[in-house]
């Protein structure tokens, strides 16, 4: 997405969001520049130890994240025609990234999880949805600004992703990040709640394999504690 594209795209955000976005105020597209004010606020990533106890509670912020979708999916699609690409990736070749990034991984995630992963690397896709609508596409805990002090949410960051695609993939990320209770907040249709727990643990690998790669302990944390909701550990028999 072009600077220009992406400053036209949050002017259009900020007429319907619940939450702050990112205010432009200089764009030169020649340079690929997009400058705006910092919003207040750190990404909910930042709050160490992860999972915490100080997070806010994950109903509550994912209820604020719900009407942060349901908003951007009331957009549209036509209004963004020209802004924002359409992203119809099926689902399969999401597996298939995460199939190719298990080798690398395998060693880092606890032994009482991996039959768990196997058995959802070899398994088939869920079907595609019938309808695109838009939305960031990478509504992870690094783009989500909470205020360090009472925890809220402040802002939402990076909307270098956003497109009309697959509407159960931020659904996805929330439940990848605060876990059930925040999907179950949010109270997704059955269909997208079958498609965001795929993309919840395609995105767990990925995000996973990133915090390796790049030496980022938080991505990997917070990766490893997600395993404990979307590849539950195998529970051992008591001996007879």
């Amino acid at each position: 997405m072009s600077a220009a594209a992406e400053a036209q795209l949050l002017r259009i955000v900020a007429e319907v969001s619940p939450l702050p976005v990112p205010e432009p105020v200089h764009v030169d597209d020649r340079l690929g520049c997009l400058a705006y004010r910092l919003l207040p606020g750190v990404p909910l990533l930042t709050l160490h130890p992860w999972p915490s106890r100080t997070v806010p509670p994950a109903p509550a912020v994912a209820a604020r994240l719900g009407d942060l979708l349901a908003a951007l999916h009331a957009i549209p699609p036509a209004r963004l025609a020209g802004i924002v690409p359409v992203d119809d990736t099926p689902p399969e070749a999401w597996l298939d990234e995460a199939r190719e990034s298990w080798p690398a991984l395998e060693a880092t995630v606890p032994r009482a999880h991996r039959r768990a992963v196997h058995a959802f690397l070899a398994a088939e896709a869920p079907p595609p949805p019938g309808t695109l609508l838009f939305s960031h596409q990478d509504l992870g805990a690094e783009h989500v600004l909470v205020d360090p002090l009472t925890r809220e949410p402040t802002g939402i960051i990076d909307w270098g992703d956003a497109a009309v695609g697959d509407p159960a993939r931020d659904l996805g990320l929330i439940l990848r990040d605060l876990g059930p209770a925040a999907l179950r907040a949010v109270g997704p249709e059955p269909d997208a709640e079958e498609r965001a727990h795929f993309y919840a643990r395609c995105g767990l690998l990925a995000d996973l394999a990133h915090g390796l790669e790049t030496g980022r302990p938080a991505y990997v944390g917070k990766s490893i504690a997600a395993l404990g909701w979307l590849f539950p550990a195998e529970r051992r028999s008591p001996p007879g």
